[in-house]
């Protein structure tokens, strides 16, 4: 079994290995035991018509969370299913994604993610989320 620093760069290492999320500027604050957490920094060009982070991110802030989350107990995964929740406007400085395994098996991992946005030394719960990934084999 990885330890979790060894889990942590091994996140680190597949973040950095998709073009999207090193696009957007998602940051692997931590990943080990069935959790992750992935951090973004507000930048406008992210956000939608009234000045808000754009639920296209949210909603890939939630999957990607949860995926490395999954990633952390089953490796390699694709997303069958993802479900958001937006709660309220999501306006910050940055946003914080928090993920956890709910329950692992052989072929589905289910998940749930709460997604934050900072402001100064505030945090404000924005949106929820769920993904059932899939265990898949190393990619192509």
């Amino acid at each position: 079994m990885a330890t979790d620093d060894t889990m942590h760069e091994a996140v680190v290492a597949l973040n950095a290995s998709a073009a999207f999320n090193r696009q957007v500027g998602f940051e692997v604050v931590s990943a080990g035991s069935g959790s992750a957490e992935l951090r973004l920094p507000w930048r406008a060009d992210l956000g939608q018509y009234a000045g808000f982070l754009h639920a296209a991110m949210i909603a890939g802030m939630i999957d990607t969370a949860c995926g490395f989350a999954a990633f952390t107990v089953s490796g390699n995964v694709l997303a069958s299913h993802v479900s958001v929740n937006c709660l309220a406007t999501a306006a910050g400085d940055a946003f914080v994604a928090r993920a956890r395994v709910v329950k692992s098996g052989r072929r589905q991992v289910f998940t749930h993610a709460e997604l934050f946005a900072l402001k100064g030394d505030d945090e404000r719960l924005v949106a929820t989320g769920e993904a059932i990934l899939v265990p898949v084999g190393a990619p192509a």
